[in-house]
């Protein structure tokens, strides 16, 4: 771990994100017991941690499939230019699209990889026809359809 503007992390610190990437529904008495720490002292250190950007959130890890969303899609995206404008223009619109979950500028084949959640093949097809290759200055896309997810959103290796 880095040192902060003010703050060196501690094994307590460590045991804390550890503990909440693992469950992030701990209270603060579960967790301050699992530390050996008084709760205040647990929430005085997470708040911290929270403050110095160490934990950007908390969230419910929802199962894609039970809300409609079984297809997983990733597509490379390679834009016409590499300029700064253009990789901010294609950024922001982008941004816009609720079905991208991660869009990560890339090294290689494409300039973009975009990971993508929809319905089906057919639900895909109407997005990439009428928004993805619709995006400022796309030339041209190539789709993968992820037939099995070995391994999805591990947790941080610290």
């Amino acid at each position: 771990m880095e040192e902060s503007s003010d703050h060196i992390f501690d094994r307590i610190d460590i045991k804390i994100l550890r503990a909440l990437q693992a469950e992030g529904r701990l209270t603060n008495a579960e967790l301050a017991a699992r530390m050996n720490v008084s709760a205040a002292t647990c929430h005085r250190r997470t708040q911290r941690l929270f403050e110095e950007g160490y934990i950007t959130g908390v969230r419910a890890e929802i199962a894609p499939a039970a809300v409609g969303l079984g297809a997983l899609v990733m597509v490379g995206v390679v834009l016409d230019r590499s300029t700064p404008e253009s990789f901010a223009a294609f950024e922001e619109a982008a941004l816009k699209l609720k079905e991208v979950l991660d869009c990560n500028l890339v090294a290689g084949d494409f300039d973009y990889l975009l990971k993508i959640r929809v319905r089906d093949m057919a639900d895909f097809n109407k997005l990439h026809g009428q928004k993805l290759i619709a995006l400022p200055g796309v030339r041209q896309t190539r789709t993968f359809f992820v037939m099995k997810e070995v391994k999805e959103n591990a947790r941080l290796p610290f």
